[in-house]
């Protein structure tokens, strides 16, 4: 995992140089530090999945792309050739999420292999993107971010994302219908639900970049900045593999795209 390392510790980077948000600018002072969960198992492990692309720049979407599905097809069959055999399968309730697990589902199904049923925990959906966005770009319409932005090039927009997702951290935008610290709740709640479903087992969990960034910056103990960055470089049907290690999560894999292997072009941000 690359990274910059700092009195010891090393905090991941945004990864792949086609990351529209990699600028290389990274803020380092801490905002909340989050509190790490307990994990009673040490044989459980945690696969958690961002949804395949969903329809972006579209009326709707809460729907994955052709592509998406594509992506989420492949995730199915890499998993399901790769000896991985789940004992629960959670989504986050969106409707991309219960798409990229039915695209998982029929890889499973074409081998043969039973998938269980998902559960769905609202625990793991996204919060409100739009909502935090669209804040945002009202607080300020004439800000120089903003602005930059309606020019659509991913650079612009993935630097108003930035600012957005920093400015509804340090809770300068009031409105919203969720707070960051309310998102980080939940988000650290549904984690903690998580041990009693796979029972010591091997868990599937699909949901958001949102989500996973949360749970990652708790297993890795980072100030919000870096849950931002995080989220931000989360590409499509990325894998990440969490593991319980002496009472907390710890991450062992971040942002990958085995499934996608010499497939460049079926790489996405959004």
């Amino acid at each position: 995992m690359r990274g910059e390392t700092r009195g010891g510790r090393v905090y991941p980077l945004p990864l792949g140089r086609t990351n529209p948000y990699d600028d290389g600018c990274f803020v380092s002072e801490p905002l909340h530090a989050p509190r790490p969960f307990p994990i009673a198992s040490s044989r459980m492990t945690l696969l958690l999945v961002r949804h395949g692309q969903a329809s972006f720049a579209a009326a709707d979407y809460d729907n994955l792309s052709d592509l998406g599905w594509a992506q989420s097809r492949r995730l199915g069959n890499w998993l399901a050739r790769g000896g991985h055999r789940f004992q629960a399968v959670v989504v986050g309730g969106m409707r991309r999420h219960r798409q990229t697990a039915e695209a998982v589902a029929e890889a499973f199904a074409a081998e043969g292999i039973d998938l269980p049923e998902p559960t769905i925990d609202a625990g793991f959906a996204e919060f409100d993107h739009r909502a935090v966005f669209s804040a945002y770009l009202e607080r300020d319409p004439d800000d120089p971010i903003a602005v930059a932005s309606r020019s659509g090039e991913p650079r612009d927009v993935g630097a108003m994302l930035q600012a957005a997702l920093l400015a509804w951290a340090r809770d300068e935008l009031p409105g919203v219908p969720e707070t960051w610290a309310a998102f980080g709740a939940r988000v650290h709640a549904a984690g903690e639900r998580l041990d009693a479903l796979a029972d010591g087992g091997e868990a599937l969990v699909l949901s958001s970049g949102g989500v996973i960034s949360r749970l990652a910056q708790i297993a890795l103990d980072v100030p919000d900045t870096r849950a931002v960055e995080l989220n931000l470089s989360l590409r499509n049907s990325a894998v990440s593999e969490f593991h319980p290690h002496r009472g907390r999560l710890r991450l062992s894999m971040w942002n990958a795209l085995p499934h996608l292997h010499g497939e460049r072009a079926l790489w996405t941000y959004y």
